[in-house]
């Protein structure tokens, strides 16, 4: 794996995951965020709460990268997707599963994985 600068909060929550302590950010009104929030986006509301992800989320969209920059030419093809998690929608990797096998509706866990050119950490979904 190659070293790369912390993204400070981002990192934290990937941490969260890693160790099944996922969680999302709701403000009174319901609405949820992933974190790094100080304010709901959509009614501006400052009293956030820290709320677990449900373990299990279902694909809304995707697309399968077959021709990648430069950047990302040894993890293809790979499945870049739109997974809901309850109110929070969460953008990952689909790993477990053909590429040609990933479908909209598919129920997927969360994890946290590497890309393999760059070892970087990234959000991963897993066929449940």
């Amino acid at each position: 794996m190659t070293e790369s600068a912390q993204d400070g909060e981002y990192d934290a929550w990937l941490d969260s995951i890693e160790s099944d302590d996922g969680y999302y950010l709701e403000c009174s009104n319901g609405h949820g965020w992933l974190p790094p929030r100080r304010v709901c986006p959509r009614c501006h509301d400052q009293d956030l709460a820290r709320v677990d992800l449900p373990e299990s989320g279902e694909i809304a969209s995707y697309t399968t990268i077959t021709v990648p920059t430069p950047q990302f030419e040894d993890d293809a093809p790979y499945v870049t997707a739109i997974a809901d998690f309850g109110p929070v929608s969460v953008t990952g990797l689909v790993r477990g599963v053909d590429p040609d096998d990933v479908a909209i509706g598919d129920v997927v866990g969360l994890d946290v994985g590497e890309r393999v050119t760059t070892g970087e950490r990234v959000v991963v979904f897993r066929p449940r």
